[in-house]
């Protein structure tokens, strides 16, 4: 297609858009059955389900859907037979906790008799409030609220049989309808009102261990765990466990696995704190982007490259890992490309036809007609193909990979074996225990980046070769002791030593890149990623 001709078709489906936001934009309300509606307000507990339609207001016209894609509007309008909720019963009777953070997603939490706590999510969403203030009244608004119709909303009821199979822990969500004023909301009443939403288990503590769980002490967030990981020698993340969880995602294609749709269970073995992945909200799993010429062009690579449409094949892995590139660093750094493959492998013997039959058949029937077949094919398509996938997801981590140390004192160790093979080996003081190792090969790495964090640090680079992987090393805060006695060929030294000069021994060799400065924030590294 030509720039000029693909200039005329964004400027025609702009105007076709543009304007002020609509004021209406999202139904009046998604009961299908006027009669029923007005009956649930009248006498509400006359009623213990209704036939909705989840976004019917996503529904458009040829030369709108041509432009900005069909996506699963027909989804969103099928009609969906759903029980009423009913706080004072459900699970023996719930209660408000607390309101959800999101922006798009009216959410909150509720907990029963025994504290377990469950989320209350709304299945529609209005991303408008994440955008400038000024773009709210304009197209723009009209725009981002259409492009909620790429999500399946009925997506998430599929995952428990699967994950089940694989061995990943999982909720089990249901769908529910809020009935117009319903005054066991209290004060959220109005906020809740007359919506469908997912009502799932919110594993968030030691409340909400399960048997599944087996014999988990506690359950944390990412900002917990990362801070415990990085102020403690004594804890671990399961990195083999978040690689199934991690390759699964790809599996469903769902592309937004950042730090904070993560809870994680944590264990007590052999004096260790070891932390395992719960994964949480699936909103984005099958999502579907590029049917429309707009969104085609503004997925490209040179674009917004994540939203990549769940299809037959995994078309580029890299859009699965941009969203997931904080933690995928700091929980992936020790995998190799053999246990990449066998847990690939695994994935595909516990996942079989019959799992992902069962999987697609939790849709509701009228959802099923239109996607059920359409999904198991691509799950079981995918599914065949996934070691391909987990190559290129090891091929992508490799590159540049992190190993960090923690806030107590570590000794870290370079050798360069061969021109080929770069050893690191990582122990804690303390005890001399062995806490990281893996052999690294330049023709799939560029660069190790080594960080000390607090404590004082021993690091050691040694070996001589006629070619190596750079190795980045920053010393941390803490007196640290630097020393490169390694020798490396060709252009460039391979050794950069990042640290201030006060308080850090360094003893450099031939290929030493001194970058000691005086400014403490070269000690600086994110743990969180909030």
């Amino acid at each position: 297609m030509k720039i000029p001709l693909v200039q005329g078709l964004l400027v025609i489906a702009l105007v076709s858009s543009g304007g002020c936001a609509r004021k209406n934009f999202f139904a009046k309300t998604p009961v299908v059955d006027a009669a029923v509606y007005e009956q649930l307000k009248q006498s509400p507990a006359s009623i213990d389900s209704v036939t909705i339609k989840a976004g019917k207001h996503y529904k458009r016209g040829f030369l709108h859907r041509l432009f900005w894609g069909q996506h699963y509007r027909p989804v969103w309008d099928a009609p969906v037979k759903v029980p009423v909720l009913d706080l004072g019963s459900m699970y023996g009777g719930l209660k408000f906790e607390k309101l959800g953070g999101g922006f798009q997603t009216n959410s909150m939490t509720l907990s029963d008799s025994t504290g377990f706590t469950y989320a209350l999510r709304s299945l529609d969403k209005d991303p408008v409030a994440v955008v400038p203030e000024v773009w709210r009244k304009t197209f723009v608004a009209n725009v981002l609220r259409d492009q909620i119709s790429a999500t399946n909303p009925y997506g998430a009821l599929t995952i428990a049989p699967m994950a089940e199979a694989a061995g990943i822990p999982h909720s089990t969500p249901q769908l529910v309808y809020v009935r117009p004023n319903d005054s066991r909301f209290g004060e959220n009443e109005a906020r809740f009102s007359d919506k469908v939403y997912m009502l799932e288990e919110k594993f968030n503590d030691e409340n909400t261990i399960t048997p599944a769980l087996g014999d988990a002490v506690d359950i944390d967030g990412s900002g917990t765990v990362l801070n415990n990981r990085y102020g403690r020698d004594d804890v671990f993340i399961d990195q083999v466990a978040f690689g199934k969880a991690r390759l699964f995602d790809m599996l469903i294609h769902d592309w937004d696995r950042h730090e904070g749709q993560w809870e994680w269970a944590q264990y007590k073995e052999d004096g260790n704190r070891i932390y395992r992945p719960i994964p949480k909200d699936r909103d984005n799993a099958f999502y579907r982007f590029q049917d429309g010429i707009i969104p085609w062009l503004f997925s490209r690579n040179w674009g917004i490259r994540k939203f990549e449409s769940f299809d037959d094949e995994f078309n580029d892995v890299f859009a699965l890992t941009v969203n997931s590139k904080f933690i995928d660093d700091r929980a992936l750094s020790k995998l190799t490309r053999q246990q990449f493959d066998s847990l690939a492998k695994e994935l595909q013997t516990a996942i079989t036809d019959e799992v992902i039959e069962r999987a697609v058949q939790q849709y509701p029937d009228s959802v099923y007609e239109l996607i059920g077949e359409t999904t198991k094919r691509k799950l079981i398509n995918r599914r065949n193909t996934l070691p391909k996938a987990a190559e290129e997801f090891y091929e992508i981590l490799a590159k540049e990979v992190l190993v960090a140390g923690t806030d107590l004192e570590e000794e870290f160790e370079v050798k360069r074996l061969n021109n080929e093979e770069t050893e690191v080996t990582v122990r804690r003081k303390s005890d001399d225990r062995m806490t990281y190792h893996r052999v690294f090969y330049r023709s799939e790495t560029k660069l190790i980046t080594l960080y000390g964090l607090a404590g004082d640090d021993e690091f050691k680079v040694s070996g001589e070769a006629k070619k190596g992987i750079k190795v980045k090393i920053v010393g941390g805060r803490g007196e640290d002791e630097i020393k490169d006695s390694s020798k490396v060929g060709g252009w460039g030294k391979k050794t950069w030593v990042y640290d201030t000069k006060r308080g850090t021994e360094l003893e450099k060799g031939p290929d030493t890149k001194d970058k000691r400065t005086s400014d403490v924030r070269v000690h600086a590294f994110d743990r969180e990623g909030f």
